[in-house]
């Protein structure tokens, strides 16, 4: 078993369609790609990625409050749970590590729905707009959070 700390990847819903739900908007990588594109940086950085997707908000919460004295941070990518999910909120602000918010796409620069972030309060930091490359920025900030 590792002793490297742990971060948890969170995947909302329908991530795992990604690659084949709106190309245009979100690329054609899978949410495998993006997972494994997150494990390498995270063992660049001497830190394990354990990731869960869930398209129901309970399990997400549930795994937020699992990894309570468990995981040194999380990143989550909330999906449309972004913009109404203030259990996620507050699950998230109930969590003594840092939390990265993550977006493929910028949800400031597309419909006026998706411009609130009820993660973004709780977050100590957003990566967002930065397709693919986002989940590589989203654990080099973990890295420069958790650092002494």
């Amino acid at each position: 078993m590792s002793s490297a700390p742990i971060v948890l990847l969170l995947s909302g819903p329908n991530l795992n369609l990604l690659g084949e739900r709106e190309p245009d908007v979100y690329g054609t990588a899978t949410l495998a790609d993006h997972v494994a594109t997150a494990e390498a940086a995270a063992t660049g950085h001497g830190l394990v990625v354990e990731h869960l997707q869930s398209n129901h908000e309970g399990v997400l919460i549930d795994a937020i409050h699992a990894a309570r004295g468990r995981c040194a941070a999380i990143v989550v990518n909330p999906g449309a749970f972004t913009h109404y999910a203030w259990a996620i909120h507050d699950a998230l602000a109930a969590f003594d590590g840092p939390v990265v918010e993550l977006h493929l796409s910028d949800p400031k620069q597309r419909e006026p729905w998706r411009h609130l972030s009820v993660v973004e309060p709780v977050a100590a930091r957003t990566i967002a707009g930065h397709g693919g490359d986002g989940y590589r920025l989203a654990l080099e900030a973990v890295a420069e959070l958790l650092a002494p």
